[in-house]
């Protein structure tokens, strides 16, 4: 009978915080831009150039850490983390390893067995590095020094997870709360959330962990599933072999679906860190703790019970719109415009979300505004547009955030009341279709619906369906 193993795994996740500037210059930290042009003396590493910690790091590293359930350091300071790597600049990086920000937190996580907490062993703040950009054509690589500086936080988990659902339950529990926050935007695409996966395998019921390995800057939730799984597999089959597992980073390639070894741990590497000597330590009054607590967001438990009772729509649309601040803020901001929240969800679970599907967009990408889409629900509601010229109009505004009222009036889209018009298009209709006439009168009442839709097309899809039903019933019966 083969053994029974159990996976153990640790995460550090890298988030790159939402700040204007850098954390330790007035350099821009927008994303894009062409290279080397968001720099200067103090992100690029030159000599005599002197560091300023940006304050908005710091309350943001705290409000994450008070959102985890994490203590915060009253006494805290920078350390320099040495080595040599082309893109970092200064040949160290700024860190915090003696004396982090945030320690002894967790996260709970929903698990098929019920509600589990995920320890998190520390938060702490730190600088990026630039990016690498190979060529090639030319067989060379160029630094980019714009994300050089960018502020990070690094968020240590304790070994507390056993698969890949729970990784990502645990990924996405942090996503949202930094979210909600407004600490930063989380786009995995972008970099702005990377994950380290640290990850080693025991039999079942052992007490002490294998040996470990890591996999580097995985950014997508479907790359991190599949390299657990992956590296899971690899290492119970070299156990099985009767091989050892050795201790060193692996780069997942998604492509192939495999990893290969990067370098190895055994020996650990000697960062020599010590103080930075250009920065002062920083002290955290209680005073300050209790302003960032206190201006802590309503998180996404609390808006769900909310909903619940002030809206009264059903479980699953508060389960959908909840999981994006965004959209929970153009749901609520709609709905205070357009007291209709069932019809406001409906158009953002519906219409919205299958637009961001095709799109391949987040639901903080959105772009129209919650004044737009209440006149366009307002407007079917009082019949000015039916559901179809709807549907038109609101794919226009979900690119361009066009008012649907200026929209509708410039291309003649109002809804057809006129009952002359319409009597003349159904009389016009059923001198058309005489064999389908003769179905419906001979009780076959599914046919009115071809009837309705040629109605509609003759109408170029402006007129009421409910009023096109009735005439029809009318001339037919």
């Amino acid at each position: 009978m083969s053994r029974q193993y159990e996976t153990v795994i640790g995460l550090e996740v890298h988030v790159e915080l939402a700040t204007k500037t850098k954390i330790f210059c007035g350099c821009s930290t927008s994303f894009g831009g062409a290279p080397n042009t968001h720099t200067c003396p103090v992100c690029t590493g030159m000599p005599g150039s002197l560091p300023v910690l940006n304050r908005q790091v710091v309350e943001y590293a705290m409000a994450v850490g008070i959102a985890a359930n994490c203590e915060i350091t009253r006494c805290l300071k920078f350390d320099r983390k040495n080595y040599f790597y082309p893109d970092n600049p200064q040949n160290y990086q700024i860190s915090q390893l003696y004396l982090p920000i945030c320690r002894n937190g967790y996260v709970e996580i929903e698990t098929p067995e019920g509600i589990k907490q995920v320890r998190i062993h520390e938060i702490h703040m730190e600088e990026d590095a630039g990016k690498l950009v190979h060529d090639d054509w030319s067989d060379t690589s160029l630094v980019d020094y714009n994300r050089s500086g960018v502020p990070l936080i690094e968020i240590v988990s304790e070994p507390d997870m056993r698969s890949a659902q729970e990784v990502i339950a645990y990924l996405e529990k942090l996503r949202l709360l930094i979210q909600y926050l407004g600490a930063s935007d989380c786009k995995l695409q972008e970099g702005s959330m990377r994950a380290d996966v640290n990850l080693s395998v025991r039999e079942a019921g052992a007490e002490a962990y294998g040996t470990r390995t890591e996999m580097k800057n995985l950014n997508s939730f479907r790359a991190i599933t599949r390299a657990i799984e992956g590296e899971s597999a690899r290492q119970i089959e070299l156990l099985e072999s009767g091989r050892s597992v050795v201790q060193e980073t692996r780069k997942w390639d998604d492509g192939k679906e495999m990893s290969y070894a990067m370098r190895s741990k055994e020996d650990a590497q000697d960062y020599r860190y010590f103080p930075d000597p250009d920065l002062v330590p920083v002290i955290i009054s209680e005073a300050w703790i209790e302003k960032v607590r206190a201006s802590q967001p309503e998180f996404r438990t609390e808006k769900m019970e909310r909903y619940k009772k002030e809206y009264g729509i059903p479980d699953y649309d508060i389960g959908i719109l909840t999981q994006s601040k965004h959209m929970a803020d153009l749901f609520e901001e709609t709905v205070a415009i357009c007291p209709l929240p069932k019809k406001v969800s409906n158009w953002l679970m519906v219409e919205t979300m299958r637009l961001l599907k095709e799109k391949n967009m987040d639901a903080q990408d959105i772009r129209y505004s919650a004044g737009n889409l209440a006149k366009l629900i307002q407007m079917v509601e009082d019949k000015e547009i039916n559901g179809t010229i709807a549907k038109e109009v609101f794919e226009v505004m979900f690119e361009q955030d066009t008012d649907p009222e200026i929209y509708v009036e410039e291309h003649g889209l109002k809804t057809v009341t006129d009952e002359n018009a319409l009597n003349r298009a159904v009389e016009d209709v059923i001198a058309a279709n005489p064999q389908t006439v003769e179905e419906y009168r001979n009780g076959k009442e599914k046919v009115l619906g071809f009837l309705v839709g040629q109605t509609m097309k003759v109408m170029k899809g402006q007129a009421d369906p409910a009023l096109v039903n009735r005439l029809l019933k009318e001339k037919l019966s």
